[in-house]
Formats: structure tokens, sequence, C-alpha cells
């Protein structure tokens, strides 16, 4: 194996370690808003990704996290 397919490995590993938190930080987020703000929230938490919604007016979040973690959330009932 050459010195950038271990390199690849490696960040794969990290990325799949670090899944679980992603996901559970989403589910959070999401029952957050539920209770705050009514049902029908939407979250998605990731890296490279893109995104074509229908949302609510005023009901859009999308921020970038530790530079390249991206945090979309949206209302659409």
């Amino acid at each position: 194996m050459g010195e950038t397919e271990g390199k690849k490995e490696e960040a794969d590993y990290k990325r799949l370690q670090t899944f679980p938190l992603v996901r559970s930080a989403a589910k959070m987020i999401k029952e957050t808003m539920d209770k705050k703000f009514g049902s029908s929230w939407h979250v998605v938490i990731g890296e490279g990704f893109g995104f074509e919604i229908t949302h609510e007016v005023k009901n859009l979040l999308y921020l970038y996290f530790g530079g390249t973690l991206a945090v979309c959330v949206w209302k659409c009932s």
C-alpha cells in the first residue's frame, strides 16, 4: 500500500469514528427544535454535500462549524 492510500484509509477511519457523534448531534438538534418550535424540523450535518430544499420563510439555518463541518437546519411542514 502506498503512502497516499494509507493516508486516505486513515482519513476514512477518522470519519467513521466521528459518524456516531455527528448523527447524535443531528438528532439532538432536531429534537430540541421540534420541542421549542413545533415539529417538522430537519437537520443535516456533514462535509461536502449540496442541497436544494423547500423550507418555511425565515426557518433555515446553514453554517460551518470548525471550518469544514456544515450544519443545515430547516423547517418544512
